[in-house]
Protein backbone atom coordinates (compact mmCIF):
# COMPACT_ATOMS: atom_id res chain seq x y z
CA UNK A 1 0.00 0.00 0.00
CA UNK A 2 0.99 3.83 -0.64
CA UNK A 3 0.40 6.54 1.57
CA UNK A 4 0.98 9.44 -0.69
CA UNK A 5 1.60 9.32 -4.47
CA UNK A 6 5.33 9.37 -5.01
CA UNK A 7 5.60 6.25 -2.31
CA UNK A 8 7.15 2.67 -3.54
CA UNK A 9 4.63 0.41 -4.61
CA UNK A 10 4.60 -3.33 -4.18
CA UNK A 11 3.15 -5.85 -5.19
CA UNK A 12 3.42 -9.96 -3.79
CA UNK A 13 0.68 -12.99 -3.45
CA UNK A 14 -1.63 -11.81 -0.65
CA UNK A 15 -1.21 -14.92 2.64
CA UNK A 16 -4.99 -15.27 1.93
CA UNK A 17 -4.26 -16.05 -1.73
CA UNK A 18 -1.18 -18.46 -0.26
CA UNK A 19 -3.76 -20.19 2.19
CA UNK A 20 -6.32 -20.62 -0.46
CA UNK A 21 -3.54 -22.39 -2.93
CA UNK A 22 -2.45 -24.05 0.31
CA UNK A 23 -6.02 -25.43 0.62
CA UNK A 24 -6.65 -26.63 -2.93
CA UNK A 25 -3.35 -28.63 -3.07
CA UNK A 26 -4.02 -30.75 -0.07
CA UNK A 27 -7.42 -31.34 -0.90
CA UNK A 28 -6.65 -32.16 -4.64
CA UNK A 29 -3.61 -34.64 -3.73
CA UNK A 30 -5.23 -36.43 -0.92
CA UNK A 31 -7.99 -37.24 -2.86
CA UNK A 32 -5.47 -38.57 -5.68
CA UNK A 33 -3.83 -40.55 -2.93
CA UNK A 34 -7.23 -42.04 -1.73
CA UNK A 35 -7.85 -43.35 -5.36
CA UNK A 36 -4.29 -45.12 -4.58
CA UNK A 37 -6.31 -47.61 -2.70
CA UNK A 38 -8.83 -49.34 -5.19
CA UNK A 39 -5.64 -49.15 -7.98
CA UNK A 40 -3.54 -50.92 -5.32
CA UNK A 41 -7.03 -53.58 -4.98
CA UNK A 42 -7.31 -53.47 -8.51
CA UNK A 43 -3.24 -54.42 -9.10
CA UNK A 44 -2.89 -57.27 -6.83
CA UNK A 45 -5.90 -58.66 -8.57
CA UNK A 46 -3.65 -59.52 -11.27
CA UNK A 47 -1.48 -62.46 -12.49
CA UNK A 48 1.34 -59.80 -13.28
CA UNK A 49 1.66 -56.25 -13.10
CA UNK A 50 4.27 -54.16 -12.64
CA UNK A 51 4.34 -52.80 -8.74
CA UNK A 52 2.93 -55.40 -7.44
CA UNK A 53 4.89 -56.14 -4.44
CA UNK A 54 4.70 -52.11 -3.35
CA UNK A 55 0.58 -52.82 -4.05
CA UNK A 56 0.09 -55.73 -1.49
CA UNK A 57 1.98 -54.09 1.23
CA UNK A 58 -0.29 -51.28 0.66
CA UNK A 59 -3.65 -52.97 1.08
CA UNK A 60 -1.83 -55.19 3.96
CA UNK A 61 -2.65 -51.93 5.72
CA UNK A 62 -5.41 -52.21 8.05
CA UNK A 63 -8.45 -49.98 8.43
CA UNK A 64 -9.18 -46.85 8.81
CA UNK A 65 -5.37 -46.57 8.55
CA UNK A 66 -5.00 -47.23 5.03
CA UNK A 67 -7.33 -44.51 4.24
CA UNK A 68 -5.85 -42.29 7.13
CA UNK A 69 -2.39 -42.58 5.80
CA UNK A 70 -2.98 -41.94 2.28
CA UNK A 71 -5.11 -39.04 2.68
CA UNK A 72 -2.60 -37.97 5.46
CA UNK A 73 0.26 -37.88 2.63
CA UNK A 74 -1.22 -36.89 -0.07
CA UNK A 75 -2.38 -33.82 1.71
CA UNK A 76 1.15 -33.19 2.86
CA UNK A 77 2.37 -33.80 -1.02
CA UNK A 78 0.02 -30.74 -1.90
CA UNK A 79 0.95 -28.40 1.23
CA UNK A 80 4.70 -29.10 0.32
CA UNK A 81 4.45 -28.59 -3.45
CA UNK A 82 2.88 -25.20 -2.95
CA UNK A 83 5.52 -24.47 -0.34
CA UNK A 84 8.45 -25.23 -2.67
CA UNK A 85 7.09 -22.95 -5.52
CA UNK A 86 6.52 -19.93 -3.31
CA UNK A 87 10.20 -20.09 -2.86
CA UNK A 88 10.64 -18.96 -6.49
CA UNK A 89 7.76 -16.76 -6.69
CA UNK A 90 8.96 -12.78 -6.63
CA UNK A 91 7.54 -10.01 -4.72
CA UNK A 92 8.18 -7.19 -7.01
CA UNK A 93 8.55 -3.32 -5.26
CA UNK A 94 8.44 -0.29 -7.85
CA UNK A 95 9.57 3.52 -7.68
CA UNK A 96 10.64 5.95 -9.60
CA UNK A 97 14.54 5.17 -8.79
CA UNK A 98 14.36 1.75 -8.61
CA UNK A 99 12.62 -1.74 -9.09
CA UNK A 100 13.30 -4.29 -6.25
CA UNK A 101 12.59 -8.25 -7.20
CA UNK A 102 12.66 -10.13 -4.15
CA UNK A 103 12.73 -13.86 -3.84
CA UNK A 104 12.61 -15.98 -0.36
CA UNK A 105 16.37 -16.30 -1.18
CA UNK A 106 17.53 -14.17 -3.10
CA UNK A 107 16.67 -9.83 -3.96
CA UNK A 108 17.71 -7.88 -6.66
CA UNK A 109 17.57 -3.95 -7.42
CA UNK A 110 17.43 -2.65 -10.73
CA UNK A 111 18.30 0.93 -11.03
CA UNK A 112 15.54 3.08 -12.96
CA UNK A 113 17.58 4.49 -15.54
CA UNK A 114 18.84 0.87 -16.52
CA UNK A 115 15.22 -0.29 -17.62
CA UNK A 116 13.53 0.06 -21.05
CA UNK A 117 10.70 -2.06 -21.40
CA UNK A 118 9.06 -4.37 -18.48
CA UNK A 119 6.46 -7.09 -19.74
CA UNK A 120 4.66 -10.41 -18.68
CA UNK A 121 5.39 -13.83 -20.87
CA UNK A 122 3.68 -16.72 -19.41
CA UNK A 123 4.44 -16.84 -15.88
CA UNK A 124 7.39 -14.58 -15.99
CA UNK A 125 8.19 -10.71 -15.15
CA UNK A 126 10.90 -9.95 -17.80
CA UNK A 127 12.45 -6.22 -17.38
CA UNK A 128 14.85 -5.43 -20.70
CA UNK A 129 17.49 -2.92 -20.83
CA UNK A 130 17.63 0.44 -22.64
CA UNK A 131 19.18 -1.43 -25.79
CA UNK A 132 16.41 -4.61 -25.21
CA UNK A 133 18.87 -6.17 -23.39
CA UNK A 134 17.87 -9.22 -21.00
CA UNK A 135 17.99 -7.90 -17.20
CA UNK A 136 16.12 -9.73 -15.59
CA UNK A 137 13.46 -12.56 -15.61
CA UNK A 138 11.60 -13.57 -12.77
CA UNK A 139 8.93 -16.38 -11.98
CA UNK A 140 5.70 -14.37 -11.08
CA UNK A 141 2.36 -14.83 -10.56
CA UNK A 142 0.67 -11.69 -9.97
CA UNK A 143 -2.05 -10.09 -11.63
CA UNK A 144 -0.73 -8.48 -15.64
CA UNK A 145 -3.38 -5.61 -14.59
CA UNK A 146 -1.96 -3.79 -11.58
CA UNK A 147 1.55 -4.81 -12.76
CA UNK A 148 0.89 -2.49 -15.59
CA UNK A 149 -0.83 -0.14 -13.75
CA UNK A 150 2.48 -0.45 -11.09
CA UNK A 151 4.99 0.14 -13.58
CA UNK A 152 3.33 2.82 -15.55
CA UNK A 153 2.33 4.32 -12.51
CA UNK A 154 6.32 5.32 -11.69
CA UNK A 155 6.98 6.27 -15.72
CA UNK A 156 8.58 2.70 -17.16
CA UNK A 157 6.93 1.33 -20.13
CA UNK A 158 5.03 -1.16 -20.03
CA UNK A 159 4.77 -3.62 -23.08
CA UNK A 160 2.06 -6.09 -24.10
CA UNK A 161 4.71 -8.68 -25.13
CA UNK A 162 8.46 -8.61 -25.72
CA UNK A 163 8.83 -5.46 -28.09
CA UNK A 164 11.41 -6.85 -30.05
CA UNK A 165 9.10 -10.21 -30.74
CA UNK A 166 10.12 -9.89 -34.65
CA UNK A 167 13.78 -10.26 -33.91
CA UNK A 168 14.35 -13.81 -32.71
CA UNK A 169 15.64 -16.44 -34.96
CA UNK A 170 15.29 -20.37 -34.68
CA UNK A 171 18.63 -21.35 -33.10
CA UNK A 172 21.01 -24.49 -34.62
CA UNK A 173 24.86 -25.69 -33.52
CA UNK A 174 27.61 -23.21 -35.23
CA UNK A 175 24.85 -20.26 -36.14
CA UNK A 176 27.38 -18.35 -37.99
CA UNK A 177 25.67 -14.80 -36.46
CA UNK A 178 26.71 -15.87 -33.68
CA UNK A 179 29.82 -15.84 -31.59
CA UNK A 180 31.94 -18.99 -30.83
CA UNK A 181 31.05 -18.31 -27.01
CA UNK A 182 27.38 -18.21 -27.76
CA UNK A 183 26.97 -20.94 -29.82
CA UNK A 184 28.86 -22.36 -27.29
CA UNK A 185 26.55 -22.07 -24.29
CA UNK A 186 23.37 -22.28 -26.34
CA UNK A 187 24.98 -26.00 -27.39
CA UNK A 188 25.03 -26.35 -23.83
CA UNK A 189 21.56 -24.98 -22.93
CA UNK A 190 20.12 -27.64 -25.37
CA UNK A 191 21.79 -30.35 -23.80
CA UNK A 192 21.01 -29.58 -20.50
CA UNK A 193 16.98 -29.30 -21.58
CA UNK A 194 17.07 -33.06 -22.48
CA UNK A 195 17.93 -34.07 -19.49
CA UNK A 196 14.84 -33.44 -15.91
CA UNK A 197 16.20 -32.00 -12.94
CA UNK A 198 18.41 -29.22 -14.88
CA UNK A 199 16.83 -26.83 -14.43
CA UNK A 200 18.98 -24.43 -12.25
CA UNK A 201 21.41 -24.94 -15.52
CA UNK A 202 19.20 -24.15 -18.02
CA UNK A 203 18.20 -21.19 -15.90
CA UNK A 204 22.22 -20.19 -15.17
CA UNK A 205 23.29 -20.81 -18.94
CA UNK A 206 19.87 -18.20 -20.04
CA UNK A 207 21.73 -15.68 -17.54
CA UNK A 208 25.37 -16.39 -18.99
CA UNK A 209 24.09 -15.23 -22.53
CA UNK A 210 21.71 -12.66 -21.12
CA UNK A 211 25.39 -11.16 -19.84
CA UNK A 212 26.64 -11.02 -23.42
CA UNK A 213 23.55 -9.40 -24.72
CA UNK A 214 22.21 -13.05 -26.07
CA UNK A 215 18.20 -13.20 -25.17
CA UNK A 216 16.64 -16.46 -25.58
CA UNK A 217 13.14 -17.65 -25.60
CA UNK A 218 12.21 -21.37 -25.23
CA UNK A 219 9.54 -23.38 -27.87
CA UNK A 220 9.10 -26.77 -26.73
CA UNK A 221 12.91 -27.81 -27.04
CA UNK A 222 13.81 -25.18 -29.59
CA UNK A 223 15.78 -22.44 -28.82
CA UNK A 224 15.10 -18.88 -30.64
CA UNK A 225 17.97 -15.95 -30.18
CA UNK A 226 18.02 -12.50 -30.45
CA UNK A 227 21.13 -9.87 -29.69
CA UNK A 228 20.14 -6.51 -28.61
CA UNK A 229 17.08 -4.59 -29.82
CA UNK A 230 17.82 -2.13 -33.04
CA UNK A 231 15.29 -0.05 -32.28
Amino acid sequence: MRSHPNAPTTLARSARAQGALYAAAAILLAGVAWLLKPLAHWIVGLEWAPMRGPAKLLVSIPEPWLTVSLVALGALAGTALIFLDSLELTSVTVSGERVILKRADHVEEIARERVGHVFREKDRLVLLGLKGEEIAREKCDLNARRLAAAFTEHGYAWAVGDPYEDEFRIWFPKTPELPELANALLAARAEAMKSSGSGDSVKELRRELARIGIVVRDKGRQQYWRGPGRR
